[in-house]
Order: C-alpha cells, then structure tokens, then sequence
C-alpha cells in the first residue's frame, strides 16, 4: 500500500488504520470507503484515488486493525466483527468519526460507499442513524441484524446490485426494500441482470470463483450512478 495518507484511530483497544486520499482542489464532500471482506488492498485504494480524482476526500477505512493472510483468517475475522450488530456499528461509526475529526474534513458533508461486506457497512452505518447524505453499496450483502427503525436512517441511499449473485438472493432483495420502506429511508435500488458478485473488480475473473464475475458495463453504470447521486445533493 503506498500514496495514501494513513489515519489512525480506534475502537477501543483494537487500534485502526484508514487510509485518506486528498483531491488537488477543495473537496466537494467527504466520503467512507469501506472495502470488501478483505479490508484495504489495492482495488480500495483504486477506488479511493478515483474518488479524489472525482473531487472527494476519501477514506478507507479499517475493519480489523490487521491485513488478514488468508481466505480462512478473513472469514475468522468478518464473523468474529459482525457476531454482534451493535459492536459492527460501533467499529463503522468510529471510521465515519475518525474522517469527520481529520482537517481536511472540516465543515465537509461526509457520504459512505462500500464493497461487499464495505457495502453492507454502508447501509449498517446509515440503519445506525449516522450523520451522512448518503450511503451507497456495491454489491453489498443486504441482510442485517437488527432491521432500521423508522425515522432512523438520514442518508439517501443507493444500491448497485448484481441480479445474478448468489450471494444476495431475490429473497433477500425483497426484504431489504420491505425494511426501507418501514424505515420510510429515501432509496434507489440499480439491478444489473445476469451479473454477478464483485462486478466492479476486474480481478473477479481470476479468481476462480463461480460466485463473483466482472462486468465492466455494470461497473460503469454504477460508478455513473453513484456519481449522479452526489451531484444531486450537493448541487
């Protein structure tokens, strides 16, 4: 990992590490990148150098306080975290504390984006209530612990879905819409047919995993719409 600025926080003893990339010019907004299971590597950091390149301070943040060596640790890891949905919450509202206190933030309206279990973060973070204009999700998982409350969630929210992922059935789709609209949340849902898990990593193919694929042009229709949403609230 190199180029980005590191930013230490914590939550409680376990000591964290994001990772902030600055825009030439002022920022338009501040934003939360949570990154996939995996925790930051250099598709995140991709993402968040095209955020800064977009106009936006962007921070990776931590899941783990760790780099985890293998697919079994990263499991040990994401289980372990998301046991107990108020401990998850707790660990993705300090990362949206720790870029809000950061200078480069000050005054700045914060948004959180996030890659599978990053996306499902995001929309933990907005079922939290916290303080965001938006919280968008690439291929996030959508099932939760603890359904939102009405009233809860501030953020505008935008889901790109790939309608092929095994990983989020149809079953779960419905559901998360039936917990929006209970929620009264203000959301847009993007449903890509035939595409997969992971369908913004061009890396997906190399895995050997029948579950993830690319699809460049769901990645670029996503990224645009994210983009779209920004543009629209912050005029």
């Amino acid at each position: 990992m190199t180029g980005l600025e590191p930013v230490a926080y914590s939550h409680g003893a376990t000591a964290l590490t994001g990772r902030l990339a600055q825009p030439a010019g002022a920022p338009r907004a501040a934003i939360v990148l949570f990154p996939t299971i995996a925790n930051a590597n250099a598709p995140m950091e991709r993402r968040a150098r095209l955020l800064a390149e977009a106009g936006y301070l962007a921070m990776i943040a931590d899941f783990y306080g760790e780099t985890p060596g293998d697919p079994a640790a990263v499991r040990a890891l994401a289980d372990a975290l998301r046991a107990d949905t108020a401990h998850y919450r707790a660990r993705l509202a300090t990362a949206v504390a720790a870029l809000r206190a950061h200078p480069a933030a000050a005054g700045l309206p914060l948004a959180a984006i996030g890659y599978c279990m990053g996306g499902q973060a995001a929309l933990e973070a907005a079922r939290d209530g916290q303080d965001l204009i938006a919280a968008i999700s690439f291929h996030g998982i959508l099932e939760t612990g603890q359904a939102a409350v009405p009233g809860a969630i501030r953020a505008r929210l935008l889901v790109c879905h790939g309608d092929a992922d095994p990983l989020v059935p149809r079953g779960q789709v419905i559901a998360f819409w039936e917990e929006m609209d209970r929620a009264g949340a203000q959301w847009h849902f993007h449903a890509y047919s035939g595409v997969k898990h992971g369908f913004t990593d061009p890396g997906s193919d190399a895995r050997g995993i029948a579950a993830i694929a690319y699809d460049a042009s769901a990645d670029r229709q996503s990224w645009s719409a994210m983009l779209g949403l920004l543009d629209e609230i912050l005029g």
